[in-house]
């Protein structure tokens, strides 16, 4: 069983910066791929980057590739996503999740969920 509070949310101008964290507790991360997704009012949650358990392989999807950075910090059981660039269409909702089957996850159906933390990116 992992717990997850995902932290650093809030309003950014376009063109500015957001660090958002995912602390887990209650098992050790680094048996988990990661991810992290949003869900903007009306629309479907979307998967945005995720990161391997081995290896740490990122991969992003298209609209946050180039902008967005995942990482990971095992010691601290920690996700990360480094946010730049950021723009109007990033206001959402944002989570991580957690899943051993990476298949799993980047559908969106990951075992383990944060309860979020808003992301508001004004022009």
């Amino acid at each position: 069983q992992v717990q997850q509070v995902e932290s650093g949310g809030g309003s950014a101008q376009t063109g500015g910066s957001l660090r958002l964290s995912c602390a887990a507790s209650g098992d050790t991360i680094s048996r988990y791929s990661m991810a992290w997704f949003r869900q903007a009012p009306g629309k479907a949650r979307e998967g945005v980057a995720r990161i391997s358990s081995v290896g740490g392989i990122a991969y992003y999807s298209d609209p946050v590739k180039g902008r967005f950075t995942i990482s990971r910090d095992n010691t601290k059981n920690t996700l990360y996503l480094q946010m730049n660039s950021l723009k109007p269409e990033d206001t959402a909702m944002y989570y991580c999740a957690a899943d051993d089957n990476p298949g799993r996850l980047w559908r969106g159906l990951a075992r383990y969920w944060g309860q979020g933390t808003q992301v508001t990116v004004t022009s």
